[in-house]
């Protein structure tokens, strides 16, 4: 099957997942790299799901930015325990995968974290590594100029649209710096604000991903630093 791994907007549909992702309402599996149905009626469809941005990052750097966020109680009802470290606490600390994989690449170790940035056709990976020396990252992607900002400690990446500006880092995580005119920048959820004038940068969809699941698919991808 192909691949592509993606946050999706459900488009009315109600999904399930437990390794597997699946609709209520047809029953049909979908392929999670895709977001598209594989196996049962809906399948060969032509429906495809759009990507949404989705950030990791840790609870104290979040609420800090949104302080009005409401929490999903941990305490679930299940008996599958998901306090923090679990589950599959193992398997992330681990450097081995959970089942064979072919092809590999050594470029980046198999289970190096990648930021995956697409603006259709195009795809750019970014190791998370790379925003220890660059947390901000002025790159283009298929001729996109774009803007990349991440933290490797918290596993945290963004990527907006930077039309004609490009960026340095702020005093905080929350802001950037104009480069040549110095004009701060807020760095939202939504978008990039300009504080002076309200001019706004689209955000792009991203997500994380393993070096060797996502080359397993895709070994073409150009990877930003290499």
């Amino acid at each position: 099957m192909r691949g592509r791994t993606f946050v999706f907007g459900s488009s009315g549909f109600l999904f399930r997942s437990n390794k597997l992702m699946y609709d209520q309402q047809t029953k049909s599996l979908w392929h999670h790299m895709w977001g598209e149905p594989v196996v049962g009626p809906l399948a060969d469809s032509g429906i495809r799901l759009v990507p949404r941005p989705v950030v990791t990052t840790t609870w104290r750097d979040w609420v800090n930015s949104h302080p009005g966020t409401v929490v999903l109680d941990i305490d679930t009802g299940h008996v599958r325990d998901y306090t923090p470290g679990r589950p599959y606490g193992r398997y992330y600390a681990s450097p081995d995968t959970m089942f064979p994989v072919f092809p590999r690449s050594a470029r980046l170790a198999t289970k190096d974290v990648v930021f995956v940035l697409r603006l259709d056709p195009h795809t750019k990976l970014y190791p998370l590594a790379a925003f220890d020396s660059e947390p901000v990252i002025n790159d283009g992607v298929g001729g996109t100029p774009v803007v990349v900002v991440g933290r490797h400690a918290t596993r945290t990446a963004r990527a907006y649209t930077r039309g004609d500006v490009s960026f340095r880092p702020g005093s905080s995580l929350s802001e950037l710096i104009e480069q040549g005119s110095g004009a701060a920048w807020r760095v939202e959820e939504e978008g990039l604000v300009r504080v002076a004038d309200g001019r706004r940068l689209s955000r792009i969809a991203g997500h994380l991903a393993y070096w060797f699941g996502w080359f397993a698919f895709h070994p073409n991808t150009p990877v930003y630093g290499r």
